[in-house]
């Protein structure tokens, strides 16, 4: 049995370009590593009606979802209140967030501004922060951090290995190979039939095309498969055997 991951990132500031995104290269990292894949991501600003509609549309989806960002105390944080409402309750004081803020402010007086940063929509259970102790929160296999990537990815991983290592698949047992096509049938659409009958053949392959372009000029076709070695190698030799036949220059991927 297969789960699908999917990503939410939060934040005007990332639509707007004033910071760049990077949380969607690792958290593909991280499940790469764990031999998953991560299988959609979203960009979304800070407009609470829209992340509201979208965590009820991902929460009725069943996927495990990672959502970054907006779950602080300022006014333009909205996710808190956007879960909420997709859940259809209210925010509370979430007694074991609370008790991680008075380790976090120890010597320090508590006061009403920080304890909106574990008030949470009711229900919920937090998901602890090893870098500062202030949590974050989780419900129905979806996992909101903090935008800062210091916190938010070993939260991630925190969540990853407790919940899905039943999930986790062979990574060294693993191979992926790729020619580099050029000429004028080094195309995609020239290979459709070619792609397709791998993909019936190997059905446990990955088989992937990236096209390549300068400008308005074609400049090569990289064709692959990953996974289990002997079958890299057996679907590499037909696809070899092919682009021959259709006089297709090759090399091998550098």
């Amino acid at each position: 049995m297969s789960r699908t991951f999917g990503a939410v990132i939060i934040g005007d500031e990332i639509l707007s370009g004033k910071r760049q995104d990077k949380h969607f290269a690792k958290i593909a990292e991280m499940l790469g590593k764990r031999g998953l894949l991560l299988s959609w991501v979203e960009y979304l600003g800070d407009d609470r009606a829209r992340l509201a509609t979208t965590f009820k549309r991902t929460m009725a989806a069943g996927d495990v979802v990672f959502s970054c960002g907006g779950i602080g105390n300022t006014p333009d944080d909205h996710t808190r209140q956007a879960v909420a409402a997709a859940l259809g309750v209210g925010l509370e004081l979430h007694p074991d967030g609370f008790e991680e803020l008075k380790v976090r402010f120890a010597n320090e007086e508590i006061t009403e501004q920080r304890k909106q940063l574990v008030t949470f929509p009711a229900g919920v259970e937090i998901l602890p922060n090893p870098f500062n102790r202030i949590p974050g929160f989780m419900i129905h296999e979806h996992y909101f951090v903090p935008g800062f990537p210091q916190m938010a990815h070993p939260m991630i991983e925190w969540a990853l290995d407790r919940f899905y290592a039943e999930y986790f698949q062979p990574v060294d047992g693993k191979l992926e190979k790729a020619f580099l096509l050029t000429g004028p049938n080094a195309y995609e659409s020239a290979l459709l039939d070619l792609m397709e009958r791998i993909v019936d053949e190997y059905p446990t392959l990955r088989l992937f095309s990236l096209p390549s372009l300068i400008g308005t000029e074609r400049r090569h076709l990289e064709l692959g498969v990953e996974g289990e070695p002997a079958l890299v190698e057996k679907a590499m030799e037909e696809i070899r055997l092919e682009i021959e036949r259709r006089g297709i220059h090759w090399t091998w991927r550098p």
